[in-house]
Parts: C-alpha cells; sequence; structure tokens
C-alpha cells in the first residue's frame, strides 16, 4: 500500500494541453493508492460428482496406447446340469466360450493456453491449477458419456439395461415390477420412492445377480424425495442419527447409493439430449446394477506442453482415449420417473 501526500501533483497525462509546453498539466490526488493485487488462491470451483469408478470394473483394461486399441474378452459359457442315475453314461459338454471386443473407439482432449503475463502478475501456480482444473473436467465429460451418453447415436449404459429389467412389466420372472415407461413414467412421490427403488432390486434378484457390489444411481431430487419418505427416520436405518441430520445416504436394499447429475432426463416430446422424440412425458431415469455389469478402460496417452508460437505463453493439451462394454445388460436395471 503506497500514500501520496496531498495537494502535490502528480504528473501524468490526463487533463487538457497546457498552451506553453504542450504537455498535460499535471492533477492534484491526495490519499491512499491501494494497486491491485492478485489474489493468492483461486475462487473454490465446484464439480459434478463422478461415480463412473464406483459402478463399473475396470478388469479388462489392459494395456491401452491409442485410439483404436480393443481388448477381446471371453464370456463364461454355461455349464448344463443333468440328472444323475447310478450306472447312467455320463455325457461331457465342451464348454465353448464366446468372446466380445471392448473397443476403445472414443477420445476426448482439453487444451488451454498459460500466459506470460498471468503467470508473472499471478501467486498461485497458473499451470498447475488449471491442469488440474483440466483433469477435473474430464473426469465428469467422461461420466457424463458413459452414464449419459453424448447424442441419441452415442447412448450411455443407461440405454443397455435387459428389456426384462425395465418397463412396466418388469421382472424375468413375474413381470410383476412396474418401473415406468417413456409414455408412462411413475409419478414419484415420498410415499412411494421407496417402492420404485425395492423395485430396481426386485428385477436384479429375479436376474440371480449377487447381492454384493450392488450400485444405485439417484438425482439430487430424488434424494430430497427419499428424506421426506420412511427412509429419513433413524429407527428404520438402524442408526442413531437420521437421514436428514447427518445427510448421508448409505445403503438402500443392498445398493450403495451414489447421487449424481448425470442422469438422462428429457422433457415432454424430447429425447434426452433435447431432440425432438414423439409425445412421450417428461421423465428421468434411475438407475441400479452390479460393478460386473460395465466393463471400462481409458487411459490418458498425451499430455503435452509447448510454447505458444503466436504469443507469449504455454500450451498445454491432453488426449484421454477410452472405451466401455456392456458385458450383463442383465445385471443393469431402470426406472422412468416423472
Amino acid at each position: 500500500m503506497a500514500t501520496v501526500t496531498a495537494s502535490v501533483p502528480l504528473v501524468g497525462y490526463h487533463g487538457t494541453p497546457t498552451t506553453a509546453g504542450g504537455n498535460y498539466a499535471g492533477v492534484n490526488y491526495s490519499g491512499t493508492f491501494i494497486p491491485t493485487l492478485w489474489a493468492s488462491k483461486l475462487n473454490r470451483k465446484f464439480y459434478t460428482s463422478t461415480c463412473l469408478t464406483e459402478i463399473t470394473n475396470t478388469d479388462f483394461q489392459g494395456d491401452i496406447a491409442n485410439l483404436g486399441d480393443k481388448v477381446v474378452i471371453n464370456n463364461v459359457p454355461d455349464i448344463a446340469i443333468a440328472d444323475y442315475k447310478i450306472g447312467g453314461d455320463l455325457n461331457y459338454a465342451v464348454p465353448t466360450p464366446s468372446t466380445v471386443e471392448l473397443v476403445i473407439d472414443r477420445a476426448k482432449s482439453f487444451q488451454f493456453q498459460v500466459n506470460d503475463v498471468i503467470v508473472h502478475q499471478s501467486k498461485p501456480n497458473m499451470m498447475e491449477t488449471f491442469s488440474n482444473d483440466a483433469a477435473m473436467q474430464m473426469k465428469i465429460a467422461i461420466d457424463k458419456a458413459v452414464i449419459h451418453g453424448d447424442s441419441a447415436a452415442l447412448p450411455g449404459i443407461s440405454s443397455t439395461a435387459d428389456a426384462a429389467n425395465q418397463g412396466a412389466t418388469a421382472g424375468v420372472k413375474t413381470g410383476k415390477y412396474n418401473l415406468g415407461t417413456a409414455a408412462a413414467p411413475i409419478a414419484l412421490t415420498g410415499s412411494n420412492v421407496l417402492q420404485t427403488l425395492t423395485a430396481l432390486a426386485g428385477v436384479l434378484d429375479e436376474q440371480n445377480i449377487p447381492e454384493t457390489d450392488r450400485w444405485l444411481l439417484i438425482d439430487p431430487y430424488t434424494r430430497n424425495l427419499l428424506m421426506q419418505s420412511n427412509l429419513a427416520q433413524a429407527q428404520f436405518m438402524g442408526d442413531d442419527k437420521s437421514m436428514v441430520r447427518n445427510g448421508k445416504i448409505g445403503m438402500i436394499d443392498r445398493f450403495t447409493v451414489y447421487v449424481t447429475n448425470q442422469l438422462p432426463a428429457a422433457a415432454a416430446a424430447q429425447d434426452y439430449w433435447g431432440d425432438a422424440a414423439g409425445g412421450t412425458a417428461a421423465r428421468r431415469v434411475l438407475m441400479a446394477g452390479h460393478k460386473s455389469a460395465v466393463t471400462f478402460a481409458s487411459q490418458m496417452t498425451k499430455l503435452e506442453t509447448l510454447r505458444n508460437p503466436r504469443d507469449f505463453g504455454d500450451l498445454v493439451r491432453g488426449l484421454n482415449v477410452m472405451g466401455w462394454k456392456t458385458l450383463l445388460p442383465k445385471a443393469l436395471a431402470v426406472a422412468l420417473v416423472n
């Protein structure tokens, strides 16, 4: 902070020119002059919750180096079970596994400039700050691409659930679970939200999906409805504090619950990407599954820094290649609610 003595002229290019010297007349300043200082910390930035690593597996990631790489995955064949009779001949089947390919066919990038003037004027390490932000934005973009999808032509895993695990007659054995349709989504309220979520568990049970490693994705509004349900009461959670008090959902009916903004949602007469799609009702997706359902592979293959040939500063760019595959559609279930 600098102090300027009152009534002392500070010569500068301000005011009107004098007739004698042709220079600009000095202007009297007084008081305290406060120079502009860059904050030592940037404003806090909040990010969308990411959960992709919690709901998928990377068992087949292998060595990914480039866009276009692929991993061949063997499906375990079903072994037939036969009745046994003493002295009867045993017929030995030859299990032949089928294969699927996990293709690394998608890529996302970031690129930005760190100007030398900005670096000189700022106290934080701007290169590190911008790079960290780019990494977080990359995670968010990949989460959205895998869960929601980038377009109708490139949908996410929310559209890959088995047909028996969705719709008004879901349930591979009973067909008794109403999980909503695009034309008639479930009118979700605080009184029926638990019924809908346990229905997702029911259809997975009918598919003989293991109870461990199950997950459930809900949007913030559905979480709000849970706060209005019996689940919000401590005695229903077996805890000494209610969900309203501690804000934690934890597990519901063997599901580990994650709240995310990445689930698809659509207005009436639109698809999940804002395009016209007929006369369907406004709806949003809730999704449940098992960690074995989807395999995911991702690799940051390029991260480069180079001088900007057209300006003073550094250019930073990164390339992330990725791919995913729904291996077990029967281990995914979706509900459409309004």
